[in-house]
């Protein structure tokens, strides 16, 4: 991690998990209840943990109002989007705990996933847009994965119905507790093992 990150918000972490042998598929009836219940028990738009990531995006720079954290915007988007079970699974945990929740094809990836400040002369997709000099980006070594910290992901490394492996990244400001976060990723893991029973899963935390 970028120690100008770290300078930025000293109470960020991150816990990575990797899982290998993934059996992705369609949104099935179990994803669409985990969706479900988790959009019941979304916490408002101005609960804290959602106002520290908007105030994270103002100290880059950023618009949280224009460029939403994902965890904002996504409890805005009721009934929650099915998009695929893996997918179903990680925003399902990003809902229930207001916790950016990103996940990435790892058989796309280059390199080790790396939260920077930008240069602004980083390589993105036209998705993205090229970042802007100072914002925070998720990189691997092709160029920029993800936009504004967790605002928006590349098309590169989605996860589809046909990944395999996967890495995921729960990000936490205060006034998340560590606790909370590595709870947070057990449930995840728990979803995965529902969806490829013997899948194969790493966890690291990075605070």
């Amino acid at each position: 991690m970028d120690d100008r990150v770290r300078d930025l918000r000293p109470d960020f972490a991150v816990l990575v998990i990797g899982a290998y042998g993934l059996r992705n598929g369609p949104s099935d009836e179990r994803s669409r209840a985990w969706l479900a219940e988790a959009a019941a028990e979304a916490v408002p738009l101005d609960h804290e943990k959602i106002e520290a990531w908007r105030a994270a995006y103002r100290a880059f720079g950023a618009k949280p109002q224009r460029t939403r954290p994902s965890v904002d915007a996504l409890i805005r988007r009721m009934p929650l989007p099915e998009i695929n079970l893996v997918v179903d699974a990680y925003n399902a945990v990003s809902v229930r705990h207001a916790l950016p929740v990103g996940g990435e094809d790892a058989g796309h990836y280059a390199g080790p996933a790396r939260l920077v400040r930008a240069a602004g002369d980083e390589p993105s997709d036209e998705v993205l847009g090229e970042p802007e000099i100072g914002e925070v980006v998720w990189r691997d070594d092709l160029g920029v994965t993800c936009r504004r910290w967790n605002w928006r992901q590349c098309v590169r490394t989605r996860i589809t119905e046909q990944t395999v492996d996967a890495v995921f990244l729960l990000e936490r400001l205060e006034p998340m507790s560590i606790g909370e976060l590595t709870g947070a990723g057990d449930e995840l893991v728990n979803l995965l093992g529902q969806i490829t029973p013997g899948v194969r899963t790493e966890i690291r935390l990075l605070a």
